[in-house]
């Protein structure tokens, strides 16, 4: 299941969110290794200190029940099992002094451990 959504800050809450850096990011991360076979996947995972934590990750796979999000071009994957925790959330990607890297801003998340690394 593909669904085509306009790169804009328009922020859903019935599936995932990619703002148009982050899809930028993407876009020139996959140029940089040659692929274009690969989708951005993430997913929800027991660990870390508040009890689930986020992976984040390029995969070639396809896997029942994946809900895949087209965004600019950029297929965002996620699994069945994620999709409940994931709905509404915003992956951006952030370059300053202070932090680089892509960030994920959940309104499901309750609450999260001090070194942001897991939620609950």
């Amino acid at each position: 299941m593909t669904e085509q959504v306009e790169t804009s800050t328009d922020r859903r809450t019935d599936s995932i969110n990619l703002s148009p850096v982050a899809a930028a990011k993407v876009k020139s991360l996959l140029e940089q290794e040659g692929r274009d076979d690969l989708s951005l996947r993430i997913s929800v995972q027991p660990g870390g200190c508040s009890g689930l934590r986020y992976q984040l990750f390029f995969d070639e796979r396809s896997l029942d029940g994946d809900v895949v999000t087209d965004f600019d071009g950029v297929a965002v994957v996620v699994d069945r099992m994620s999709v409940p925790y994931l709905n509404g959330a915003m992956i951006d990607f952030v370059d300053s002094i202070e932090k680089q890297g892509f960030t994920i801003d959940n309104p499901n998340a309750t609450g999260s451990c001090a070194c942001g690394d897991s939620f609950h």
